[in-house]
């Protein structure tokens, strides 16, 4: 999907997928990362990017910058969708002390299987994701816990 396609839908109100009650709408030192709970659907990643797009546009991120985090969010969420187990979570954090924005996705750890899209196609169709995101961000990695695997990364911003 067009990442120019979300960002113009998140400014028209009926698109826009609230921030939740804990969501700073504006960059503090002190406020937690938005987060979502994504449901392990295909259109989850959409709804991650319309999510994104929409905080984004309210902390005044330029489009530059929301046209790359779309593109990390899509892949994030993307591969949790194709190769991970449930539960899938997408956090947002844009430090007031910093010029970076911060994104997460959790998901439950590897499935046993790979995703309908994964295996319905060859394998040159798939397998840039962490390319992308390595150029787009200033550092990313994963972190493993016991039931959880975060994949994040970090994004510079010019505002």
């Amino acid at each position: 999907m067009d990442a120019s396609t979300d960002t113009e839908a998140a400014r028209s109100p009926a698109a826009t997928t609230p921030a939740p009650p804990q969501c700073a709408t504006t960059a503090r030192a002190d406020a937690p990362p938005c987060l979502w709970r994504l449901p392990h659907r295909p259109e989850s990643a959409g709804t991650a990017r319309r999510i994104t797009a929409g905080v984004l546009h309210t902390w005044d991120l330029d489009d530059e910058t929301i046209h790359q985090a779309l593109l990390v969010v899509s892949e994030l969420v993307t591969n949790a969708l194709e190769h991970a187990l449930p539960p899938i979570t997408l956090h947002l954090q844009r430090p007031a002390d910093e010029r970076t924005l911060h994104i997460e996705v959790d998901d439950g750890g590897p499935a046993d299987d790979e995703g309908t899209w994964t295996t319905s196609c060859t394998p040159e169709e798939h397998g840039r994701g962490l390319s992308i995101i390595a150029v787009l961000a200033s550092a990313h990695g994963t972190r493993i816990l016991a039931h959880t695997i975060t994949y994040w990364a970090v994004l510079p911003t010019t505002t």
